[in-house]
């Protein structure tokens, strides 16, 4: 299959996205008839909109056992860390990876590696800058505990941030989902944490570039020591 230009910059969009372009389209029709230069300006939001909400297809290794990113973003935390006592994951430090999103981000959520939901978890807090370590804790957000079929048991937790202010999940308790599956989105800006199961080593570093449902986290059936590099 080819790749065209038009291909390369429009992508298909969430449905979650349609109302919030049709208010943006709305606004810029109607400050075009109040002042022009005004008008570009709502074109260019609505443009954002859209681009905000994009939903492009991914293509997911398919080799069994290994672990992708949720998110589109950066690597912003690596470190041992307790899972909320919500996911019931134990209260033994797991390693975090955690993938901050930008608002330029695609905010589309995908399901690490293929599992039951066992548990689906939502919790209310603040709104804090989601860069931060204690956002973990601190901010609002949404946990989902996965068994995979050889019986391991990871998280992943959606956290809203300074902007974001609606953690949308998909799933639920009892679901079964394939590696890369959609299961959530979170509106303007925010983190997804994963809590790789004991033993299992992170195969990025802090200030990687993530692409949901494609890039590598870790390898649940490799032997390869955690990544020790840094981004240049």
């Amino acid at each position: 299959m080819s790749v065209s230009m038009l291909s390369t910059f429009v992508k298909p969009m969430h449905p979650e996205g349609r109302k919030f372009v049709a208010i943006a389209a709305a606004i810029t029709v109607l400050l075009f008839l109040l002042w022009e230069p005004l008008g570009w300006i709502g074109t260019g939001l609505t443009i954002w909109v859209y681009y905000f909400f994009r939903d492009p297809p991914r293509v997911t290794p398919a080799r069994e056992g290994l672990m992708i990113s949720p998110a589109d973003g950066v690597v912003s935390l690596l470190q041992p860390a307790v899972p909320p006592a919500e996911l019931g994951l134990g209260d033994a430090p797991m390693t975090r990876v955690s993938v901050f999103m930008s608002v330029f981000n695609c905010h589309v959520n995908r399901l690490p590696l293929a599992g039951r939901i066992t548990k689906v978890a939502y919790h209310k807090g603040l709104f804090l800058n989601a860069s931060l370590d204690k956002a973990s804790l601190d901010n609002e957000r949404n946990g989902l505990a996965v068994e995979t079929a050889s019986g391991q048991r990871y998280g992943v937790v959606q956290i809203a941030g300074l902007v974001a202010r609606r953690i949308l999940c998909f799933v639920k308790e009892g679901d079964t989902l394939a590696t890369g599956d959609r299961f959530g989105l979170i509106r303007f800006g925010s983190r997804l944490d994963i809590y790789l199961p004991e033993g299992v080593q992170p195969l990025v570093c802090i200030g990687q570039t993530m692409i949901a449902g494609e890039t590598v986290i870790a390898d649940m059936t490799g032997t390869e020591s955690a990544r020790t590099g840094e981004v240049r």
